[in-house]
């Protein structure tokens, strides 16, 4: 019991920082400094990962009519209509144009990430997964996150829909999130929320475009995870991980509709000054322990 105990207070962090730029790979490593799952090693490398795939399932259902790209042939008329879109996918009744283009500039923006973490995914987390790779990175993209905003504060955005991204500007998206994957403490999201700010994306559509992006990106890693452990699971292993996925899942269904509500009005230098002051904490804690 107290391993699920531990498992749901994973899945809170985990369900928080996964979508505010904050780093949810560096809270979990932190977290587990801190919280020790009584599990193998090999488990809890896997669990830090899947876990995240209860977060990804609250931007599926969340977003499912702007990120399924089918429709039934009645709606067919009017989508297309709304869309005034006349392409090759013309011929394809049951596709929405613009999604199906949408996920074809995901795909390119997941094409750096992908080959590096394939490349030297173990050798990354060997070199980089410790708490002074996480502290060092959350105070230096907080302070970028604080000079990009103060340079925006009086541009106005040239990208206000998700369509008006193009292929390159999906793809340089994609190299922002590459350096999240090297060094944890970046934030995935916060990375692509930086690129998409400083290639003209307003906030809203850096942030949707990233939770789009994420979903990919963790279906990808989590399957890789799961295969390289094996489907073994001891009942409190299954226990452990079903409940950490279904807490992550709950609670990032409040804090994506807070964060898209709160990016309406705000900035995101709170989370750069936040991201500072916890490195600072981190790098003071480790110090004098």
């Amino acid at each position: 019991m107290l391993e699920i105990i531990k498992s749901i207070i994973f899945g809170i962090v985990e369900g928080i920082t996964e979508w505010l730029p904050i780093s949810s790979t560096g809270h979990m490593i932190l977290l587990d400094e801190f919280i020790k799952m009584d599990v193998s090693d090999k488990f809890r490398e896997m669990y830090l990962v899947v876990i995240q795939l209860g977060a990804i399932m609250a931007v599926v259902l969340l977003f499912w009519w702007k990120i399924w790209p089918f429709c039934k042939e009645n709606n067919y008329e009017r989508h297309y209509v709304e869309n005034k879109k006349a392409d090759f996918l013309d011929n394809f009744r049951f596709i929405k144009q613009d999604i199906f283009i949408m996920w074809i500039k995901i795909v390119i923006a997941c094409i750096p990430a992908v080959i590096v973490e394939l490349a030297f995914g173990n050798k990354l987390e060997e070199w980089f997964y410790n708490y002074k790779t996480v502290a060092i990175m959350l105070i230096l993209v907080g302070i970028v996150f604080i000079i990009v905003e103060d340079k925006n504060k009086k541009n106005k955005p040239a990208v206000t829909k998700i369509s008006d991204i193009t292929y390159s500007t999906a793809f340089w998206i994609g190299m922002f999130q590459l350096v999240a994957a090297v060094f944890p403490g970046t934030s995935r999201s916060g990375a692509t929320i930086i690129g998409g700010l400083i290639l003209g994306l307003s906030r809203t559509i850096a942030a949707e475009f990233t939770f789009y992006l994420a979903i990919p990106v963790m279906f990808g890693a989590s399957l890789i995870k799961v295969i390289k452990f094996g489907l073994s699971f001891s009942a409190l292993e299954a226990g452990i991980l079903i409940s950490g996925m279904l807490v992550a899942f709950v609670v990032s269904l409040f804090v994506i509709k807070f964060l898209m509500g709160y990016i309406k009005k705000h900035d995101f230098k709170v989370f750069g000054w936040y991201r500072i002051v916890l490195g600072a904490l981190v790098l003071v804690y480790f110090a004098i322990a």
